[in-house]
């Protein structure tokens, strides 16, 4: 914490810097040069080291999004610590529109990686040594899966409670204990010492503007929550958030058009009629029911199912109305037009 000369991809920033660095990367068959880009922010007063880390899957973009918002934002004017903010993690999968490298490896099972292994671990292992290593925490920004949209939420090691304030500073109402997974971002930067959430929203391929700015306003909560950046002065409180220590998903029982009836963020209780699967003529196959009750926190998007196919993400509460209700009002707050002017200022062009 607080070094005074910070070096990452052989650029060195002292205190008070700013750096936009190209950190190499394998360049495409083509003969092309390939660069992850890195944004890196120092207060002059030295503080925590965060990083904040964007398409790790290629097909996720909401969080390229809500890093440049960030990056262009005048709260880093008044930066304590220094701010890592990278992106793009995985250039290529972006290039391609798709969430796998061109190995096809999932990145974000691929750590620690090596600098001798495949396409994915050797991109894993640049990552993990020049940006995780060299932090005290994370951010590591995700959205669902293609055609699946994810309700805002925080997934983390919630039993780590350090990691929990960190969690419930971003400000988000719904937060999953998750466990760290093999190969993952997670566990190999908590091995490097490195505490890290996962924020997930949104839909793949798609900018969805409640989950950018949920996802800016959580990073602005998380840096002040750290001392990174000065207390907000709004008297007015962070609502508690829920912890989810299971959830289940439901799945298709025909193949067909869906109807959806439940939509994301809803509280459903076991028997609620979540969709209605139809045959091309319109004559109803099945009815999709809730098996146990909670809060949707991700769905399928795509009116086409086959049996079996996962429609609905439903994460289980001890007070799912409670929930709801946040739910409800963090998206009043966040997409009211006057309460969005003053979520964030830029810099002056």
């Amino acid at each position: 914490m607080g070094k005074a000369t910070l070096t990452i991809g052989g650029t060195d920033i002292p205190l008070g810097g700013t750096a936009r660095i190209k950190l190499p990367m394998v360049k495409l068959y083509t003969d092309t040069n390939m660069s992850m880009p890195v944004f890196v922010k120092r207060g002059k007063r030295s503080g925590p080291t965060l990083f904040i880390s964007a398409a790790i899957h290629g097909d996720e973009l909401n969080g390229i999004e809500i890093i440049s918002r960030i990056i262009q934002s005048k709260y880093l004017e008044n930066l304590k610590g220094t701010l890592i903010a990278v992106p793009i993690v995985n250039g290529y999968g972006v290039l391609s529109q798709s969430r796998y490298l061109p190995d096809r490896r999932d990145l974000n099972r691929s750590f620690p990686g090596s600098k001798r292994g495949s396409l994915a671990g050797r991109v894993a292992d640049r990552f993990l040594s020049e940006i995780v290593a060299k932090a005290d925490y994370g951010i590591d920004l995700h959205t669902g899966s293609l055609h699946r949209t994810n309700l805002p939420q925080i997934r983390a090691n919630l039993d780590d409670p350090e990691i929990l304030s960190i969690a419930k500073a971003f400000g988000v109402p719904v937060l999953m204990n998750s466990n760290l997974r093999d190969g993952s971002l997670r566990e190999c930067a908590n091995d490097v010492g490195a505490k890290v959430i996962l924020y997930e929203a949104g839909e793949a391929l798609r900018f969805d503007e409640l989950s950018i700015r949920a996802g800016v306003k959580g990073i602005v909560g998380v840096m002040r929550h750290l001392g990174m950046l000065p207390k907000s002065r709004s008297k007015k409180s962070l609502s508690e958030p829920r912890i989810a220590r299971s959830s289940s998903w439901i799945r298709a029982t025909d193949s067909g058009f869906t109807t959806h009836i439940k939509e994301l963020g809803d509280l459903v209780e076991e028997g609620d009629v979540l969709a209605e699967i139809k045959d091309p003529y319109g004559d109803i196959l099945d009815k999709v029911l809730c098996k146990n009750g909670g809060i949707i926190i991700g769905k399928q998007n795509i009116p086409l199912v086959q049996e079996g196919d996962a429609m609905y993400h439903i994460a289980h509460f001890l007070a799912p109305d409670e929930v709801a209700g946040h739910v409800e009002s963090m998206q009043d707050e966040l997409m009211d037009s006057d309460a969005s002017m003053n979520l964030i200022d830029y810099k002056s062009s």
